[in-house]
């Protein structure tokens, strides 16, 4: 068995070496393991991360690294690496060491030994993590699980192992707007689930934000249910009936007891009403628009500026075409 290793990395100066010297001493220790390659996506950093991994490459011929042109974001380093993959097994982890490579032989024994297809790993508890943060995370499971018909771990996270037939089938997924969680989900396999303890970065800082988080939410909803539509559809059935109701009563009001409308008010709460159920309408119906918009441009998901070969040289990608010196060309010609 050849084991990939995939690390997203963004910004992890500090905590890159720390975690191939940790992880390297336990992936060398699995039994089922005859070999092993560690790939390293360098997701724009703007730090040492890139020249920290190049330095590491030269020792070791198993490191590999490519580097993007600009900060793509993590779905996309994930795909880079899965592609890049040669492994039997494959696994993506985090290099901030929140997720303990102390997991990795049980993993690998749950695929090679118990015939899962895929082991991921769920944290049991958010201990130690921001209150707001752990409050939103929890609702998102919550609301994603009961919209949409791909199911969701709670507190899943993308530290898993998989067969080559498991990743082959995510990369066969071709879509540019990608929630990996889901993804995962969505493909199926026999899958298998293992807790552990949440565990604060050693070092470095996190690069995600509630706001960061709250757009990476919001896309997996879109990208995986089409519920929101049919809140919109049923947003105007309630406000159409409302107006069918109030119409009713304003007539039976008027005919009835006499009792004058009130224009000015009564106007200005219809046309307020009415302006927020389409503005609400409309701004999820132009939430799958621009996802469709993007998918149909066909843009490449990353750019790959430079590539950290097995033997440790660094290789940078330069589009092979000709150029033409108009003056020499010119001179050929008198000539």
């Amino acid at each position: 068995m050849i084991l990939s290793i995939v690390v997203p990395c963004f910004n992890e100066e500090e905590i890159i070496r720390n975690f191939y010297d940790t992880t390297k001493s336990i992936v060398e220790k699995i039994g089922d393991i005859s070999s092993y390659e560690f790939i390293f996506v360098d997701d724009g950093s703007n730090d040492e991360t890139f020249n920290i991994i190049s330095s590491i490459s030269k020792n070791d011929k198993r490191v590999k690294c490519v580097s993007f042109s600009r900060n793509f974001g993590k779905e996309s380093a994930i795909l880079a690496g899965l592609k890049a993959s040669k492994g039997d097994l494959v696994v993506l982890i985090d290099a901030d060491l929140q997720h303990p490579p102390s997991l990795l032989p049980r993993m690998t024994h749950l695929i090679v030994n118990d015939g899962y297809d895929s082991v991921m790993a769920v944290r049991s508890s958010r201990v130690g993590e921001n209150a707001i943060r752990s409050f939103f995370s929890k609702s998102f499971y919550k609301c994603i699980n009961r919209i949409s018909d791909t199911k969701i771990e709670q507190n899943s996270t993308d530290f898993r192992m998989m067969r080559r037939e498991f990743v082959d089938s995510v990369l066969e997924l071709g879509e540019y707007n990608r929630f990996t969680k889901g993804i995962f989900s969505w493909v199926g396999y026999k899958t298998h689930t293992i807790e552990y303890d949440n565990i604060e970065r050693k070092a470095g800082k996190t690069k995600w934000n509630i706001r960061s988080l709250f757009k990476y939410s919001f896309d997996g909803i879109i990208s995986f249910s089409t519920f929101p539509l049919a809140v919109s559809s049923l947003c105007g059935f309630i406000a159409f009936s409302i107006s069918i109701v109030m119409l009713v009563i304003f007539l039976l009001k008027s005919l009835i007891w006499g009792d004058p409308v009130r224009g000015f008010p009564t106007l200005v709460c219809i046309i307020l009403f009415i302006g927020g159920i389409q503005l609400l309408c409309i701004g999820i119906l132009g939430s799958y628009i621009s996802k469709i918009y993007l998918e149909v441009k066909n843009r490449p998901k990353y750019i790959i500026k430079s590539k950290v070969n097995m033997d440790g040289s660094i290789k940078n990608n330069k589009n092979d075409i000709s150029k033409f010196n108009i003056d020499n060309l010119s001179d050929k010609k008198n000539k």
